[in-house]
């Protein structure tokens, strides 16, 4: 196979791609908020268990085999005061149960001065997102509603200049002497929330619960423009026990069933571009994992654990929430098996082990240089040199192509119809001259994922957000302002066209070739920039390659006179 028709397979592959990027990704409108779900829990004297049943308005009961059923106790919701809590990187309006509105301080919605940022959880009522953690309990006992408890003291807190966290308490006592104390702990500079719920058992009389804990939204539609990015990454549910899963937002999105999982420690998580939300329970405590949908509202909740507190004793549990965006390294500080998976390079571990290690390196280059966008240049140029040895086979196989095709149009002459025979002379035309068939698609084989993965890095990584290069790119994730490396993608796409041969191609592929220039540069005309950069290194790169192979292997002339 000639250097032309490899160029042929990689764009079309490429293409292909795209396009089923564009076919398969999320839409989802808005809808009705779903009820808030109550749910039971089986009692074991002394100890946590996990939750056997989940009674509620939208999800059938979801038992655990050999666990009981019980019927959770109904309470009346009740206006809670809300509390606000600023930290240097959140700000949070809570009650003691709901977290419903989240800014993300340091990343704003555009790059426009004074603009507002962006806000994850939010109360809109077309598109609203929460976090919940409440009680439920069996045989009567007393629990809170999720905006049961009450803020001790006072109704805002800031994190002070110089303090390093921030301790924001909550708590509820029933009529019996049954209280249970939540503390919410701030860190400065972190996106995770560690929250810790204390049960006080001061009645006389067994106490029984579990505590549960929420993700609900009603996802925004999402463009299906090819040039969003925001369609391209992934919208939806996740989860971790054992492996990494996850279901979309969309009318899929219970087809495989409601989940029904009983976990110990793992974390569940919703997933958009750039940012995140994800309880991670106590990891040596036991849950149930559960999918829910109404409508167009979606959540993802766990079960447990479930306690029974004797008179006069004490239990705890306690979970961390995340919210905010996807900083890789923020999120291997929580040391919590998988989640560094939220970086959702691909649904299949082996390209998010590519990918994750892709940005490792493009990491360590930015740490140098400082500019992510020259990090992107680096990036591309290292591994332009790691894979050279596998290019340059790739250009030594297409010039013993390229030396034969006169031996071979030759042997189709001699042939005529019979294929057999044909096909036969042109083995052991082949053996003869030491050539293989396949040696310039297997170096392609093996550089595809690596590119593509590279691709899926540069859309996910928060990093990059709003990054500047320099000159007229000041945001790597917007479109290229004036279309000028969309422009330059086209003429080294044409360039490298006129350098690779021609020979033994038909009519219709040449007439294809001839438009690839300018149906690539029409798809990326309105890609985000830090893309095309990508895109025009990395032609740039291989352009210059493939003049030095030429000029280093030349097509041989005295394979005709054979």
């Amino acid at each position: 196979m000639n250097q032309t028709r490899v160029f042929l397979i990689f764009a079309w592959m490429a293409v292909a791609v795209l396009l089923w990027m564009a076919w398969n990704r999320e839409q989802v409108t808005p809808a009705a908020t779903p009820a808030t779900a109550a749910a039971t829990v089986p009692s074991v004297e002394g100890e946590a268990s996990v939750p056997g049943a989940l009674p509620t308005s939208a999800v059938p009961q979801a038992t655990v085999e050999g666990m009981p059923q019980a019927q959770a106790s109904a309470v009346a919701s009740t206006a809670a005061p809300r509390v606000r809590v600023v930290t240097d990187v959140l700000d949070l309006e809570l009650d003691g149960g709901t977290i419903d509105q989240a800014r993300l301080l340091q990343f704003p919605q555009s790059k426009a001065e004074g603009a507002a940022p962006v806000e994850l959880f939010s109360t809109q009522s077309t598109h609203p997102y929460s976090a919940v953690t409440g009680w439920a309990s069996e045989k009567g006992s007393a629990v809170p509603e999720a905006a049961g408890f009450r803020v001790e003291g006072a109704t805002d807190f800031t994190l002070a200049e110089g303090e390093q966290s921030l301790v924001v308490p909550f708590v509820w006592t029933s009529a019996d002497g049954v209280s249970i104390r939540r503390t919410y702990t701030f860190t400065r500079g972190s996106y995770a929330i560690a929250v810790r719920d204390e049960v006080s058992n001061d009645s006389a009389a067994p106490w029984q619960g579990y505590v549960y804990r929420r993700l609900q939204r009603v996802p925004p539609v999402i463009s299906k423009g090819m040039t969003n990015p925001d369609s391209f990454s992934f919208n939806g549910a996740t989860w971790y026990h054992n492996a990494y899963e996850r279901r979309a937002f969309d009318g899929d999105y219970l087809d495989d069933g409601r989940l029904n999982q009983v976990v110990e420690g793992g974390w569940l998580a919703m997933l958009q571009h750039h940012f995140f939300s994800a309880w991670i329970p106590q990891q040596d405590q036991t849950s149930l994992f559960l999918l829910n949908q109404n409508g167009n509202s979606y959540s993802i909740e766990s079960h447990g654990p479930g306690f029974s507190v004797a008179p006069g004793q004490k239990v705890s549990t306690e979970g961390r929430l995340w919210v905010g965006p996807k900083l890789v390294d923020q999120i291997a500080v929580e040391e919590v098996k998988g989640l560094d998976r939220v970086v959702d390079y691909s649904r299949f571990d082996t390209m998010a082990l590519i990918g994750k290690g892709l940005f490792w390196v493009l990491n360590k280059v930015h740490n140098v240089v400082q500019n992510w966008g020259w990090a992107i240049v680096g990036l591309v140029i290292l591994l332009r040199l790691v894979m050279f040895p596998l290019s340059a086979a790739q250009f030594r196989s297409g010039a013993k192509m390229r030396a034969v095709q006169p031996r071979i149009a030759q042997l189709k002459e001699r042939y005529g119809e019979d294929r057999q025979k044909f096909q036969m002379a042109m083995m052991d035309l082949y053996k003869k001259e030491k050539i293989n068939p396949l040696g310039g698609c297997l170096p392609l084989l093996i550089q595809m994922p690596i590119f593509f993965a590279l691709y899926w890095v540069l859309v996910e990584s928060v990093e990059l957000r709003q990054a500047p290069w320099f000159a007229w790119i000041q945001d790597l994730t917007a479109r290229d302002p004036y279309f000028i490396l969309p422009i330059i993608n086209v003429a080294v796409m044409w360039a490298t066209q006129r350098l690779t041969p021609m020979n033994g191609m038909d009519p219709m592929q040449q007439k294809v070739m001839m438009f690839m220039p300018l149906i690539f540069g029409v798809m990326m005309a309105f890609m985000p920039s830090g893309l095309v950069l990508y895109w025009v290194v990395n032609g740039g790169l291989g352009l210059l390659q493939q003049w030095l192979m030429i000029r280093k292997y030349p097509a041989p002339t005295t394979a005709v006179a054979k």
